[in-house]
């Protein structure tokens, strides 16, 4: 999934909590998530802000983050949404995003449980979003398989 389908999947699914999303759709959406939040700063604090000089630079602050705000309330429930979709794509509950209260360490798990490959196949929350192929599958067209086997597999 390139980046614009996927900021596009996420918006076009607002506040769809069923489902499955891979690992692009969601990393992407993070990306553009954070990227739109850097620059829209940025622009407020120039806007609405002050800006000192001070040695080596200058220091931007701003308390009426206007646009970054506006932002940050119209890409939430996208958000939360594409979450859950890629709990779910891992064969987890969408409810186990309330572990990111718990300080540090809830956060750590959710960021690995992102990370990690979705299952193979349709799960318990509907069908594969990679179309049942998985990342390269056991057929990746001309090339010869591998006789080196993969972690997991029983000799």
């Amino acid at each position: 999934m390139s980046f614009m389908d996927s900021i596009r999947t996420c918006f076009s699914k607002y506040v769809t909590f069923q489902g499955r999303a891979q690992r692009s759709e969601f990393w992407y959406f993070v990306l553009f998530l954070f990227v739109g939040q850097f620059v829209l700063g940025m622009i407020d604090s120039f806007l609405f802000g002050t800006v000192t000089t001070i040695e080596g630079g200058f220091e931007a602050q701003t308390n009426t983050p206007v646009l970054s705000g506006l932002f940050g309330l119209a890409t939430l429930l996208p958000a939360i949404s594409v979450a859950v979709r890629r709990l779910h794509d891992t064969d987890r509950s969408g409810w186990w995003y309330w572990i990111a209260l718990i300080p540090l360490i809830g956060t750590i798990i959710l960021i690995v449980w992102f990370a990690s490959k979705g299952t193979n196949g349709p799960n318990s929350y509907g069908d594969d979003p990679l179309g049942g192929r998985g990342y390269g599958g056991s057929d990746d067209g001309n090339y010869a398989a591998s006789s080196i086997p993969r972690a997991g597999d029983q000799s």
